[in-house]
């Protein structure tokens, strides 16, 4: 049954969807920063340090080491940034489905009050048939 309300609740469904896909996507996106860190560090406690040889073999090190230190800060702060998008995904989702389903419970009060104008009209659609076929049987026993 169609109410005025019907095309609002497609409409708010479809952002709820929206809504939820963002989210799926931004869960996705913490886990790749997560797996991104991990593997910095691992990639991290693999370096070795050079025991002995040249200045250069040492520093070559210190830079690799410094790198990778620079490489988990990033992935600390994509996982903060990936964080705080989850926050907002379900933030809005979370608005989201209270429009859906303030939209559901008004078109559903509208369905109910349609209904009851239907019950209505039929009842007094049945009272005016059982008037007139009062009314005829009264007047075929009159004659």
């Amino acid at each position: 049954m169609k109410t005025r309300f019907s095309s609002l609740v497609t409409l708010k469904k479809s952002a709820m969807e929206k809504s939820e896909r963002s989210l799926q996507n931004a869960n996705i996106d913490l886990q790749n920063a997560n797996l991104a860190l991990e593997e910095s560090y691992n990639s991290l406690n693999d370096l070795q340090s050079p025991i002995s040889g040249n200045i250069k073999d040492y520093l070559a090190s210190k830079m690799l080491l410094s790198s990778q230190r620079n490489t988990i800060e990033h992935n600390k702060a994509w996982i903060d940034f990936a964080k705080n998008q989850v926050n907002q995904a379900k933030g809005q989702l979370k608005l989201d489905m209270i429009e859906h389903e303030k939209f559901k419970y008004l078109e559903l009060e509208e369905m109910k009050k349609i209904l009851k104008k239907q019950e209505i009209q039929d009842a007094k659609d049945l009272d005016e048939v059982a008037l007139i076929t009062h009314t005829r049987n009264n007047k075929q026993e009159v004659t």
